[in-house]
């Protein structure tokens, strides 16, 4: 012990590298303020071309499905609707990584209610002849088609991010288009 004491004297009198240490403790902190702003930005990025996606494929399904007298419900009645909506969705830098959703895509009859927002009022199998069951009994139902998309996310750094901390595996959205 007598011997030690000497060497932790010098140990604790020399100064030299006290900056690399606290740069080093201090940089810590740093990288993992900028690796969670990168996955954030790569996640925003990612759902934006999501999103992207399903509004393309409704697009696209409203561009295939135009000739209102013979082709709506466009699910039934639309030739070339489901590889219309597969090249659109396939068309953001995200490519083949984007895929349907299982029960995409999906069309009924909605109407505007007194909230303002969509209600459904009837399925393809009978169109209903006004929007009564959303309490406007003097306007038509419109024909709108959903499109369902996913994309499986993985965040850079699992556990170390916010967004990784999250767990998500997926980015799902859905876009819609009224038809008619």
């Amino acid at each position: 012990m007598t011997r030690l004491r000497p060497l932790l004297r010098l140990f604790c009198g020399d100064q030299r590298g006290v900056a690399a240490v606290e740069f080093a403790t201090s940089a810590a902190f740093l990288i993992v303020g900028v690796m969670n702003a990168v996955d954030v930005g790569v996640y925003t990025y990612r759902r934006m071309e999501v999103e992207n996606a399903a509004q393309a494929a409704a697009r696209a399904a409203w561009k295939t499905c135009y000739d209102q007298s013979y082709m709506l419900p466009a699910t039934q009645n639309c030739p070339g609707l489901n590889a219309a909506i597969t090249a659109a969705i396939q068309s953001t830098s995200l490519g083949n990584a984007v895929s349907l959703s299982a029960g995409y895509p999906a069309e009924a009859y909605y109407c505007v209610n007194a909230a303002n927002e969509l209600q459904e009022v009837g399925g393809l199998s009978s169109k209903p002849a006004n929007c009564s069951a959303a309490g406007n009994a003097n306007a038509t139902p419109g024909d709108y088609i959903q499109i369902g998309v996913t994309y499986p996310y993985a965040s850079l750094m699992p556990g170390l991010t916010v967004i990784g901390a999250w767990g998500l595996s997926s980015i799902n959205m859905v876009g819609w288009m009224r038809l008619s």
